[in-house]
């Protein structure tokens, strides 16, 4: 039988794109897992993973630094090097999963899994999640509300289904508050 497990994950950047810009950190946690019948939550905070990484080029976005709060500074002395990162991400999912199909959710998904993908390929040359093994949590929001896609933000969202907590910008809290939205669509029937 196969069974998912399922990271939530969330980036943190200095611009819109990979490449130019830089990931500043990530943050992953193990919060469920699927055998194709019942979904079993897990607790977010039990399995992490947080990651703080040199940036790899010179520009960034002013407004987007912002939101993270991060130094780019003490990042270049302090951060990790990409590819340890990387490296060090992957063998957490392997070791987390194990023998499961891990599965890669995010709020928005589009932004993270560009980040995380782009950063995987380019350093480690795969990607832990392959290259389709991934969920929108907003777009399961729509899909099980019946809502449009314009209409399925965190606001629009019925209050029982979001997390207690903060959404704070640093990655590894805002991929435990993610895990509990995502929790709460599982097991909701829209």
């Amino acid at each position: 039988m196969t069974v998912e497990t399922y990271f939530s994950v969330d980036v943190e950047a200095d611009g819109p794109i990979p490449g130019p810009y830089s990931m500043l950190s990530f943050g992953m946690v193990a919060c469920g897992t699927f055998d194709g019948t019942e979904f079993t939550a897990s607790d977010p905070a039990e399995r992490t993973f947080y990651a703080e990484l040199k940036p790899i080029g010179d520009d960034f976005v002013p407004e987007a630094l912002a939101v993270s709060g991060l130094d780019r500074d003490r990042l270049r002395r302090e951060g990790l090097d990409p590819e340890k990162a990387m490296r060090d991400a992957a063998a957490w999912v392997k070791q987390v999963a194990g023998g499961a199909l891990p599965v890669l959710v995010a709020y928005p998904l589009a932004y993270d899994w560009m980040w995380l993908y782009w950063y995987w390929l380019r350093y480690t040359s795969r990607s832990p999640f392959g290259h389709s093994r991934h969920l929108d949590i907003k777009t399961l929001y729509a899909a099980k509300a019946r809502a449009m896609v314009a209409q399925s933000t965190k606001r629009q969202m019925p209050g029982a289904l979001l997390s207690g907590r903060p959404h704070t910008h640093n990655a590894l809290d805002d991929a435990m508050e993610q895990a509990e939205l995502f929790q709460n669509l599982m097991r909701w029937d829209g």
